[in-house]
């Protein structure tokens, strides 16, 4: 499948509505808005995403079709990727090759990275993509309604 980054587009935006409030998806991401089915709140998520400056949001496609999302955020230092991939496409490789793009169009560096301790699958990918655990924390996951195990990544420069 090829694998490539864009601009976000509005047509995007029910694409990722959907995405985010798929059951499974949500449990295995653990840190999710309180109330994903919100709309409005959703949509000031993503205005306050596509118009901040020091965000960078990127949607993914596969082969030219809407599969998820990736960005870059935070303060200078402390910046932080986050992506996600529709679970129908999951095990395929396109997390890894998303944030590898992305990756690539954001040079500096550290970056920092976070996943549910038993995300094996985000923990494959951000390691894929040079990441290393730094330490291990624990925060209240909203998609599971309790505290999880979290880890923290990080990719230095060099």
């Amino acid at each position: 499948m090829d694998v490539s980054l864009r601009e976000v587009h509005d047509s995007d935006l029910p694409v990722f509505f959907r995405q985010m409030n798929d059951p499974e998806s949500a449990h295995m991401a653990a840190f999710t808005p309180k109330d994903p089915g919100d709309m409005d709140r959703f949509d000031a998520h993503w205005k306050k995403m596509r118009t901040s400056p020091g965000v960078d949001v990127r949607t993914v496609l596969a082969d030219g079709d809407v599969v998820g999302s990736a960005a870059v955020y935070g303060e200078p230092g402390e910046r932080e990727v986050t992506y996600w991939i529709d679970r129908a496409y999951w095990g395929r490789g396109l997390a890894t090759a998303a944030l590898r793009e992305l990756l690539a169009l954001i040079p500096e560096r550290p970056l920092y990275a976070r996943a549910a301790a038993d995300n094996a699958g985000s923990r494959r990918v951000l390691a894929k993509c040079g990441f290393r655990e730094t330490v291990r924390e624990r925060g209240f996951a909203a998609a599971r309604g309790a505290e999880v195990d979290e880890v923290v990544l990080v990719l230095d420069g060099g």
